[in-house]
């Protein structure tokens, strides 16, 4: 069975490019643009990772977080943060909140992003 994976990335093209390449990596994806309507997904799917942009519209990337760590149902999903804001204390807060890592997307191509994944899901 495929493992699952949950995108959660406001801007469209990002969002459709990294689920394709993932998909064809044979990876069962989701993708949503937002935190609240990637709780609802999280809850339903029970991905095995989530990749998940920090910058969002409305709620942001911390506040799905804090919400998916107090969710007993959802709280064991492993957590990617996937971000171009590279600040300080939204890394520490995510760590925290205990992202399997916190990577800003300019330092990595799609494919090393790929390995990355297929690698933290060994």
């Amino acid at each position: 069975m495929a493992k699952k994976i949950l995108i959660i990335e406001d801007e469209k093209i990002l969002r459709d490019m990294y689920a394709q390449k993932l998909s064809r990596a044979g990876f069962e994806v989701f993708s949503v643009a937002g935190a609240e309507e990637g709780l609802e997904t999280a809850k339903k799917e029970k991905p095995d990772l989530i990749l998940l942009d920090i910058l969002l519209p409305k709620e942001n990337g911390i506040f799905f977080l804090k919400k998916l760590r107090e969710d007993p149902d959802i709280t064991q999903s492993e957590v990617v943060a996937f971000s171009n804001f590279d600040d300080p204390d939204a890394r520490e807060e995510a760590e925290r909140l205990q992202v399997k890592d916190y990577l800003i997307k300019t330092d990595y191509t799609p494919k090393e992003i790929v390995e990355k994944i297929k690698e933290y899901l060994k």
